[in-house]
């Protein structure tokens, strides 16, 4: 089968709260006429970014072309959840004619794009690009390591030391493997902060890469789709930190699920989470909160102390609970007091 018969597929990467779901929203409510499917690879066990696709789903991308991995990296289990969902869509009554897929924020991009060789997809899907998003204001700042200056001391100290972060290796192999770089969230950052975050960006790429500035998920899907990279066939281009590793950890990082019932005053649990972020360096936390006396539940998005929450769609038939994913580099989980920040 040729490229031009192959199913393309775009793959979304960025790190954690960098607006890949809010990118994907925008694309499925203007899909250039494409009957588009999304994969959904969550890190931890509820599947808050499914919800929020499956609340948008319409007749361009109806809710079961919406596939959702949660607690497992596609790439670690390509033969036993990956392939097998790549079929499942490609064998809908309507068959979609891009695929979507928002990987986790904690996923090296890299080995996913090897599980498009596997013999059973190859010669039935492409990837036509590697979008990768970087919170323009966290990226200026950067957030993507835990204390810069530290890595730079350890450096210059010694040459010979492992300097690399967790958290700034995912950051180098999600840009290094990228077609196209979206700096999210741009109005936030401003043009000081969008320059900064460009620089940034430009001393990690390994070649010349579109940088391009974007707010609230907004950008011409004509930009970011049809860009027949097939970077499948050019890994080499995208170097990694872990090429020629067989395997990779995600032994860095983990998430816990924090379940509890109504909430009286969400700012109060707002401030919480904060704290968690200030005091605990939680990176993320992500989920819907039941608000006492409030038909509908509330969403919530966290990137370390950056919280934002909207009351999204009514609970329905759903039962009434609040429920939290909560990421941290390992060594900071404590879930015994997490849990008592939060009120659990």
């Amino acid at each position: 089968m040729s490229d031009l018969n192959k199913i393309p597929v775009t793959v979304i990467t960025g790190f954690l709260g960098a607006g890949k779901t809010t990118l994907i929203r925008h694309l499925m409510q203007n899909p250039q006429g494409k009957r588009l499917a999304v994969l959904v690879n969550e890190f931890g066990t509820a599947g808050v970014d499914g919800d929020i696709l499956k609340s948008c789903a319409d007749e361009n991308c109806p809710e079961n072309s919406i596939v959702e991995l949660a607690n497992g990296c596609i790439c670690c289990t390509v033969a036993d959840d990956f392939i097998p969902t790549i079929e499942q869509l490609m064998a809908l009554p309507e068959q979609p004619e891009h695929i979507l897929i928002e990987t986790s924020g904690l996923a090296l991009p890299k080995p996913l794009l090897k599980a498009f060789d596997w013999p059973a997809i190859r010669s039935r899907i492409t990837v036509d690009g590697v979008i990768a998003l970087a919170d323009a204001e966290a990226v200026a700042k950067g957030q993507f390591a835990p204390d810069l200056d530290a890595v730079q001391a350890q450096r210059e100290a010694d040459e010979s030391l492992d300097h690399e972060t967790p958290l700034s290796e995912v950051f180098e192999d999600q840009i290094s493997c990228a077609d196209i770089v979206l700096l999210s969230k741009a109005d936030l950052a401003g043009e000081e902060g969008i320059a900064k975050a460009r620089a940034v960006i430009d001393a990690e790429t390994p070649r010349k890469l579109p940088v391009l500035p974007m707010s609230e998920g907004v950008i011409d899907p004509r930009v970011i789709l049809g860009l027949n990279a097939a970077a499948e066939d050019d890994l080499d281009a995208r170097p990694s930190h872990h090429d020629g590793h067989h395997d990779h950890e995600h032994d860095d990082f983990e998430s816990i699920v924090v379940e509890m019932g109504e909430v009286d005053d969400p700012q109060v649990l707002q401030d919480a989470i904060i704290r968690l972020a200030r005091e605990r360096n939680i990176l993320r936390v992500k989920g819907y909160v039941a608000v006492t006396g409030k038909p509908m539940r509330m969403l919530v998005q966290a990137v370390g102390e950056r919280v934002r929450a909207q009351f999204d769609q009514p609970w329905g038939s759903q039962p009434r609970k609040t429920q939290l994913v909560v990421i941290a580099e390992h060594d900071d989980i404590n879930e015994t007091a997490i849990r008592a920040e939060l009120g659990a």
